[in-house]
């Protein structure tokens, strides 16, 4: 008994031997065929689960105001991915993420219930919304490192930064000119990801290696807020339909603020009307009024007459051909001194009766008006000016006061401008250099002299023209400013009517432009109301808010009085026929 017993345990013990011995090799040849034959095929699909090659588009480059401060940057963001062969309850995971993301429930389970490795679930999303979502530890859902556009000063100078759409490309102004520069480079990288889908191997570095160029702008911060503040104000106190200003160095043609009202966010821009969109100081041509008997004076000057050439001013009524041409005070003989003084339409329609029509077209052509500015904004305008061939007899008066020519409001403080600088007109500037990711200048741009307009003496005695409109008689104490001498003009133009010929008896654009101080001009500023209601005339509502910026202005930039106290200014009503 005891002798079958043993041999029974022995083979028990034998078999069992050759269980672990099968096993071992079993074990062994199981490990052999997955660590050298299914080695490749299993840390693919190891990396499949942790790991995805992806493309890294780097950050948008930059805008910047002409001291470094940041109108458009890209701040961090966060895209949510998934593998929706890992999601276990695609309809569950859709509803607390749609609620979340506020996004279509049905659209985001399709996406969660099909077959593939990889789908979008949103993009650019806020921290907050995907601190929700990690809390959720759905499996099957990743955090991608990502960027969007940022306007940190929300609404200023929007009209010419522009903003990108989705996908950070240029939809408008700058962002849309300039797309090509900004837009970051692209490399394709393996990314980690750890247990709770985060990134192992963060991607921000990358991003800013591959950041795009960034661009320099001549605008100023603090010159562009004060436009925009008293701007808004002054739209809102005459019931206006909008506004406009610009402020920009004679010397250089460098553009220190363009302004304007209503304005937007960016950072919404869905929120708001298209219309709003537009840079109009580049965009819109306007007729501007008055302001351009300036221009006509000087063409007179240029052709040989002084600034005491007299003419008859038919005591106020003037007929050419059918039409009759209105001063708001009757007047008899005048010198082109007075013209300007007293904003005589009959004036200046009897300066380009004399000095010819082709005369008055070749100076207007000359200081810029009907031709591009080329100032590196999309959609800009060349205004109206018609060849003088195709002028009538009434067409030439009414362009001399600003009538029957449209202008855009870039072409007109350029021009105005070229007074300031001795008659020498600059190319207006905008943008002052671009750099790369680094801070490295790429290509810097510099003041352009486009051509002398009208010489040097000429423009000093268009300037003290300007001086007669702040005395006793005159229109334009409200441009005046205590220790700064003011050279400016007035434009109150009527609006064309849209749907049938003839101008408007209730719509009126009213425009101030000038510069300061007269003997060395630092800046020169154009302020332009559309539709004002309260008041129309250039005088009343757009001189004011000009001393309020140009005031300002010299505050901040620390321009000290000079020591004559003169004021030096001309306006007008700029009566229509």
């Amino acid at each position: 008994m005891s002798n079958d017993f043993n041999t029974d345990m022995k083979h028990r013990i034998i078999i069992v031997q050759i269980l672990i011995v099968a096993s071992i090799f079993f074990l062994g040849a199981k490990s052999f065929d997955i660590q050298i034959f299914k080695a490749k095929e299993l840390t693919r699909k190891a990396e499949d689960d942790y790991s995805r090659h992806f493309t890294i588009h780097g950050e948008r480059g930059q805008i910047l105001d002409r001291s470094m401060n940041k109108l458009a940057t890209s701040i961090d963001a966060v895209s949510i991915t998934a593998c929706p062969l890992k999601i276990k309850n695609p309809k569950d995971a859709a509803e607390k993420i749609s609620n979340i993301l506020d996004i279509n429930q049905k659209e985001l389970q399709n996406t969660l219930s099909s077959k593939r490795t990889f789908a979008w679930v949103a993009k650019k999303i806020s921290p907050d919304q995907a601190g929700q979502i990690r809390q959720l530890n759905l499996t099957g859902i990743y955090f991608e490192t990502d960027s969007k556009r940022f306007y940190p000063n929300r609404t200023l100078a929007a009209q010419v930064i522009g903003f990108t759409g989705a996908e950070d490309s240029g939809l408008e102004g700058l962002e849309f000119k300039y797309d090509s520069v900004m837009k970051g480079s692209s490399a394709r990288i393996n990314m980690k990801r750890d247990g709770n889908g985060g990134n192992l191997d963060l991607d921000k570095k990358k991003r800013v290696e591959l950041r795009g160029n960034s661009i320099v702008l001549t605008i100023d911060k603090k010159i562009q807020f004060l436009s925009e503040k008293t701007l808004e104000k002054t739209v809102m106190a005459h019931r206006a339909k909008s506004g406009i200003a610009l402020v920009m160095r004679p010397q250089t043609g460098e553009l220190l603020s363009i302004a304007h009202f209503p304005k937007f966010n960016p950072n919404n821009f869905k929120e708001h009307d298209r219309s709003v969109f537009r840079n109009r100081a580049v965009t819109d041509a306007f007729e501007p009024g008055s302001v351009m008997k300036v221009f006509t004076a000087a063409a007179a000057l240029e052709k040989g007459f002084e600034p005491q050439s007299i003419f008859f001013c038919e005591n106020g009524t003037y007929k050419i051909g059918i039409f009759t041409i209105h001063d708001t005070h009757p007047h008899d003989w005048l010198s082109i001194n007075q013209i300007i003084k007293f904003s005589s339409n009959i004036g200046a329609a009897k300066i380009v009766q004399t000095i010819g029509k082709r005369s008055l077209h070749n100076h207007l052509v000359a200081f810029g008006f009907g031709d591009k500015t080329l100032v590196g904004c999309p959609g800009e305008t060349s205004g109206n000016l018609s060849p003088y061939r195709k002028w009538s007899n009434i067409d030439a008066g009414a362009i001399s006061f600003g009538q029957g020519v449209s202008v855009s409001a870039i072409q007109l403080i350029s021009g105005i401008s070229a007074i300031a600088n001795d008659g020498n007109l600059m190319k207006p500037m905008l943008i002052k250099k671009i750099i790369s990711n680094t801070g490295k200048d790429i290509r810097v741009y510099h003041p352009e002299r486009i051509r002398q307009v009208v010489s040097s003496k000429i423009a000093g005695q268009v300037k003290r023209m300007m001086s007669l409109a702040v005395k006793e008689e005159g229109t334009g104490t409200k441009a005046a400013m205590n220790g700064y001498s003011v050279c400016g003009k007035t434009g109150t133009a009527q609006k064309a009517m849209e749907k049938r010929k003839g101008y408007s008896k209730r719509n009126y654009i009213s425009v101030f432009g000038g510069f300061a101080p007269q003997d060395n001009p630092e800046l020169a500023i154009l302020v332009v109301v559309d539709e004002p209601r309260k008041q129309y005339y250039g005088g009343d509502v757009a001189a004011p808010a000009f001393k309020t910026i140009m005031a300002e202005s010299f505050n901040y930039l620390n321009i000290p009085p000079e020591k004559n106290n003169n004021m030096i200014a001309l306006l007008s009503s700029g009566e229509k026929i």
